[in-house]
């Protein structure tokens, strides 16, 4: 089906009158109208997101209609002697409330035995309420970190993780296979039951087992915290108030839930910008710690006082680094690891992870961008127990109680450790320091290139095909080695000219491996029109040197690496 034909499919019914409507008003600005519906927006790394708004390129309740209907269709095909249930939640977001109605009346209508929220609640706790109450698949509504004119769709199983292959393409065949017209709309309130409190407690229970390892200090510690407008309001405050912590200073004007974020520019703890209210608190407050997360509170961003009112901000990887290592040393002081735990991270996240589950003996997976590929893995090693693990896009996972990313029970860790290290005169900063000088310098950054509508990813494709097919023989002075490509499954060494396969799902990824070891990966964004650079880089450390100027050396070498990708 083309533009035209999409169009005027949407100018009649099923389609109601409101959004014919709107879609009469796009037909005026050719442009618009062809972005809402040159394509039908896909599943990608963190589910489906898009703009608001009418057209098969938004986010609207048709949109997300089809795509439940055609996931009831599967999920009675898959359990057809069960008695199916689904959960939903839903983030501050514009018109998440109203779209999860939407999407819960819809179950319902097909017979599937709904649970929903009867408020915003964080994305973590969805996937955590999927098993708690033995459902058969989760829906949360919420557009992560991205603009206030997006929304999202992200669809969970019975493991309480994101959907992956197969399964995934499986529902998208049934969703495909679904028409407009046969969204059955009208909801049986019979089968939909309102959930809160109940989940919330056992939810903070799971937490507190999983993440709060002392009561060291927690009269001490004085924490700053946002969520950045979110959902993160409803747990976190709660959760550090049960494992003790007394002085907990909320950001007053991003306390209230707001799907307009209007103190950010964007509401992602990833942009430093995002973060200088709070830290602005902690000033007055003279406060140990900031933390802040997205809307949907799966990810968290970490700022510490390392002097007297200078303060750090961890990335992700470091992040990744202090909670990893934090957690593993804990577990070894008390005599509770084995070759039987295990921790992951993913192929663009740092290299150094794998270091630090070698140096305490435990196994390191490593899986595709997207938290999904993390639950898998602990899906399907039920015999091997998963300690903790992450991603470079600051998301970081305790213990299994939760499948996916989860904010909450980092951020309560991240306290354990700065609670802990306050008793030492130290702070999470030195700690990260230590781990440099224990395993080397790592250090990684994030490049990325936002190029919208059609001809941006038109532009993406292009750049990937042409590093794909023609990729430099070097980076910065540095003579590529090797090039891994999750797309063909291939690895290509370049010494040997031999070909090895690569033991993960395809994907479109590309890894270039330099003869110093310092690797750039590259990929398009699953939930954003971005083209995503990676940049990991290593030294020995030295002590002799501030944290500043080895950084500087390293960050230079990132750029030399940048120029030489000629990047616009």
């Amino acid at each position: 089906m083309n533009i035209k034909e999409r169009v005027l499919e949407w100018l009649s019914p099923p389609f109601d009158q409101d959004t014919q409507n709107l879609v009469k008003e796009l037909q005026k600005e050719p442009e618009k109208l062809e972005d809402a519906f040159y394509t039908q927006l896909k599943f990608g790394t963190g589910g489906m997101r898009g703009v608001l708004g009418a057209g098969t390129n938004r986010i609207n309740k048709y949109t997300l209609g089809k795509n439940t209907q055609g996931l009831s269709q599967f999920l009675k095909k898959r359990y057809p002697s069960q008695k199916i249930k689904a959960v939903i939640a839903y983030d501050c977001r514009h018109q998440s409330e109203s779209l999860a109605k939407t999407v819960a009346d819809i179950f319902t209508a097909n017979g599937i035995y709904c649970y929903l929220f009867s408020n915003l609640r964080p994305t973590p706790e969805l996937s955590f309420a999927v098993r708690h109450l033995q459902a058969h698949c989760g829906i949360v509504l919420t557009a992560s970190h991205n603009p206030p004119e997006y929304n999202g769709y992200k669809v969970y199983g019975q493991d309480g993780g994101q959907l992956v292959p197969p399964e995934d393409e499986a529902v998208i065949k049934d969703i495909n296979q679904t028409s407009f017209s046969e969204i059955q709309f009208q909801g049986n309130n019979k089968l939909l039951e309102y959930i809160d409190q109940d989940i919330d407690n056992a939810y903070h229970k799971a937490l507190l087992l999983d993440a709060k390892v002392h009561d060291l200090n927690k009269d001490q510690l004085k924490i700053v915290f946002t969520p950045i407008h979110g959902t993160s309001i409803t747990a976190l405050p709660q959760v550090l108030e049960k494992a003790g912590y007394q002085h907990i200073y909320v950001v007053p004007e991003q306390k209230e839930p707001d799907g307009n974020f209007p103190t950010v520019s964007s509401p992602n703890p990833e942009d430093i910008e995002a973060l200088d209210m709070a830290v602005n608190l902690a000033r007055k407050h003279d406060a140990h710690i900031v933390i802040g997360t997205d809307p949907d509170a799966d990810r968290l961003g970490i700022v510490v006082r390392y002097k007297e009112n200078e303060w750090f901000y961890l990335n992700g990887n470091q992040i990744m680094i202090v909670l990893t290592e934090y957690l593993l040393s804990i577990k070894q002081s008390k005599g509770e690891l084995s070759t039987q735990d295990f921790i992951a991270s993913t192929i663009v996240s740092s290299p150094i992870i794998k270091e630090i589950a070698n140096a305490y003996n435990v196994s390191f997976k490593s899986c595709l961008t997207g938290f999904k590929w993390i639950a898998k893995l602990i899906e399907d090693h039920p015999k091997l127990n998963f300690i903790g693990g992450g991603e470079e896009s600051f998301g970081y996972l305790v213990g299994s109680s939760v499948r996916d990313k989860d904010a909450i029970s980092a951020s309560l860790l991240v306290c354990e450790l700065a609670a802990e290290l306050l008793g030492e005169g130290k702070n999470i900063f030195d700690f990260l320091l230590e781990c440099y000088e224990k395993y080397g310098l790592f250090y990684e950054r994030l490049h990325s290139i936002t190029k919208k509508g059609k001809e941006g990813a038109q532009a993406i494709e292009k750049q990937m095909t042409q590093l794909r097919s023609d990729p430099p023989s070097e980076f910065g002075g540095i003579k590529l080695l090797r090039i891994e490509d999750y797309q063909t499954s291939s690895s290509i060494d370049f010494q040997t000219q031999k070909k090895h396969s690569l033991d993960l799902p395809k994907a479109n990824v590309l890894i270039f491996i330099l003869e110093d070891e310092s690797r750039i990966a590259l990929r398009p964004s699953g939930t954003e029109p971005k083209i995503k650079f990676y940049f990991s880089v290593r030294a020995a450390f030295d002590s002799n040197k501030t944290w500043q100027e080895q950084q500087k050396a390293l960050d230079e070498k990132i750029n030399r690496f940048l120029n030489d990708l000629v990047l616009s």
